[in-house]
């Protein structure tokens, strides 16, 4: 009888348990500032308003998830250049444009935290714009204008390639002795200027240590990183040393988390290398069907589901990046960007946007108040989009 009744306790409060953090998630405002689906979405055409049985975000997914807000990438790689690159990201903005005139009822584009609020109200997911690289304004200023009337809420600076106006994270590691310059040059202080002017929040996830500290010292607004996570838990060059996290708390900005387990562990990328030296004939056909490494290495691991889990990190590892920044810059400058469609792997038990509320559980597991939870979850995002916005 003890038994039973010790049993039925323990029913009882992992029930309430659940409850409870169901009710803080779904209270809460959730915002994701990095999403790559649209990118995939040119390659695969697959409709996301649609429930699929790939990638990470669809919009039924959404609304189960009790994602309001999703800030999708608007992404290419170096392979575009000037006169292909400002194109391509206008065919993504027109793939989120046409997926909003085929839901009107359950998507809708804003660019303001008024709007945003708005549209919440209207139990609609929010859709915003950031730019993930300055190589798509091809060195021209009137098109992060164009961009801007597109919707265009943020810009990261840089990619892992470096424009001839701002060096990347990548570059400054790697190829730091054959850069022609490092950091921010007259265009690129022009670049900064005008995002600033315009109140398109500054991206600082991607560009180098130097643009970082050229960029800190000349914004005049908050800057955000959409999706990083911590140099001193995983020594990675696009992870942010605790300078950076402390510089751009100081600023008024918000850091936000990345899923991404090459930047959560440590030891991913060698075990990593090895799983795909062991299938490089099939990862080489997939990347010929796909003609896209990161979707391509996203089906090799659903081929080998069993044998890729054994190397994703476990959940507490992603929730000790966080943890970190925010004993280190403070609750009010801590964020989510899941960089979700963008990676071919994410911790055990992050396997679609349904997930989220997993996080906020380990929230309430660290005796995270409630307020402090939804500002992670998206308050940060609205405070830093109305001091760039103004509105």
């Amino acid at each position: 009888m003890k038994k039973l009744l010790l049993s039925l306790f323990l029913f009882s409060a992992l029930t309430a348990s659940a409850q409870n953090v169901n009710k803080i998630h779904q209270r809460a405002i959730l915002i994701d500032t990095h999403n790559d689906a649209l990118s995939n979405q040119l390659i695969t055409k697959v409709d996301l308003g649609k429930l699929q049985n790939e990638g990470n975000f669809d919009l039924p997914r959404a609304k189960q998830a009790g994602l309001d807000v999703q800030v999708f990438s608007v992404w290419c790689g170096d392979q575009y250049g000037n006169g292909t690159a400002y194109a391509h990201a206008n065919r993504e903005i027109d793939s989120l444009d046409a997926l909003i005139k085929r839901y009107p009822d359950k998507i809708a584009l804003v660019r303001t935290a008024s709007e945003l609020n708005k549209a919440v109200k209207q139990k609609k997911l929010v859709a915003m714009i950031g730019v993930e690289g300055g190589h798509m304004i091809e060195d021209r200023l009137d098109y992060i204008d164009s961009l801007y009337k597109r919707g265009m809420a943020y810009m990261t600076l840089t990619w892992n390639n470096s424009t001839t106006w701002a060096t990347s994270a990548r570059d400054e590691t790697l190829h730091a002795d054959s850069l022609p310059h490092k950091g921010l040059t007259d265009l690129g202080k022009q670049v900064v200027q005008r995002l600033n002017k315009l109140g398109i929040m500054i991206d600082l996830s991607h560009p180098g240590e130097q643009t970082f500290k050229d960029v800190m010292a000349l914004t005049t607004k908050p800057v955000i990183a959409s999706h990083s996570c911590v140099y001193a838990l995983n020594p990675h060059r696009r992870n942010l040393k605790d300078y950076q996290l402390q510089a751009i708390a100081k600023n008024g900005g918000v850091v936000f988390l990345n899923f991404y387990s090459g930047f959560i562990d440590s030891t991913y990328e060698g075990k990593h290398e090895a799983y795909l030296t062991k299938h490089k004939t099939e990862m080489d056909s997939l990347i010929k069907v796909y003609n896209d490494y990161d979707l391509a290495s996203i089906r090799l691991n659903a081929i080998h589901k069993t044998e890729a889990d054994q190397f994703r990190p476990p959940l507490s590892m992603l929730i000790k990046h966080l943890d970190y920044m925010v004993k280190l810059i403070g609750a009010d400058h801590v964020g989510i960007g899941s960089d979700f469609d963008g990676a071919e792997s994410y911790p055990l038990g992050l396997d679609s946007v349904t997930d989220y509320t997993k996080i906020t559980a380990e929230l309430l597991k660290l005796n995270y108040s409630e307020k402090d939870i939804d500002k992670i979850l998206g308050g940060n995002f609205v405070r830093v989009l109305k001091a760039n916005v103004g509105k």
